[in-house]
């Protein structure tokens, strides 16, 4: 093993033992702190928040809290990464497939790091966090990833799938204001949920074309062929598993948005026919 893949396994191991320790003591420490002035939670709630601090109960607001609060932070960070690696990294732009992988190795080490720590935490958290698709989508994505790190393959197409994670804050914040207390119908939720619907479009399906069109023009060339075929299958199957969850969550996403706005507007209709306001 070279010094830079050891530095790679550096990453991964520190990317895995940062977002644990996030996930344990940092989110609560700060929670714990900030919480009880601005959360506008119901009494049993407040109870399930605070002792889930101490014993962690499965199915507590704390737990998923802490959850989703470490899984932006890390959206935020690899995404941010990811677009300006797409942005200004020539080298992957010209060549997709084996093009310098420096510093996608980099973030997806990062990447590979915190999907360990999700599956831990989702396999011991299953009651409250469980769910089948979201291992999928993490068993496949390690798979892909590991012939990124391992043999410095297809850096563009591994580099392009991290930009679904500009998504994950707004589906993120769609908890936080369910445990707020907003009504689904509330201006803030509403707000948030066409940007989510938005984003998630935008990041996840809007950019499949330009993806497999990328992908088809690599397809036959030697550069291609240099790719195993354990690589080939991991670029192309995962890619549309990948693909064909982001379709059923977009279906699902669209659906949501589609009553909360139909609610919304009978409500004010109705509210209006009445002539009060709220």
């Amino acid at each position: 093993m070279d010094l830079f893949s050891q530095l790679i396994l550096v990453i991964s191991v520190t990317s895995f033992l940062s977002f644990q320790w996030l996930f344990h003591w940092v989110s609560p420490w700060v929670s714990t702190r900030v919480s009880p002035g601005f959360l506008r939670l119901a009494d049993k709630q407040k109870v399930e928040w605070n002792s889930s601090r101490v014993y962690c109960i499965l199915q507590s607001h704390s737990c998923l809290e802490d959850y989703r609060t470490v899984s932006t932070l890390h959206a935020l960070v690899v995404g941010l990464c990811c677009l300006y690696i797409l942005l200004f990294d020539d080298a992957i732009n010209e060549d997709p497939v084996w093009g310098d992988p420096t510093l996608v190795k980099i973030n997806v080490g990062v990447t590979t790091g915190y999907l360990i720590s999700d599956l831990l935490l989702i396999f011991y958290y299953w009651k409250a966090i469980g769910d089948k698709f979201f291992v999928v989508h993490h068993l496949a994505a390690l798979y892909a990833y590991y012939y990124v790190l391992g043999q410095g393959m297809l850096p563009y197409f591994a580099n392009f799938r991290l930009l679904a994670e500009f998504s994950t804050p707004c589906v993120n914040q769609r908890w936080f204001f369910e445990v707020l207390g907003y009504s689904k119908s509330s201006r803030p939720n509403i707000a948030n949920g066409m940007a989510m619907a938005v984003v998630f479009f935008l990041v996840r399906i809007a950019v499949m074309p330009l993806y497999y069109s990328r992908m088809w023009s690599v397809y036959g060339t030697e550069a291609f062929y240099r790719v195993p075929p354990g690589g080939r299958a991991a670029w192309i199957i995962s890619s549309i598993c990948l693909d064909v969850m982001n379709v059923m969550w977009m279906h699902k996403i669209a659906r949501g948005c589609y009553k909360v706005m139909r609610s919304a507007r009978r409500h004010k209709v109705g509210t209006q026919e009445n002539g009060k306001t709220d």
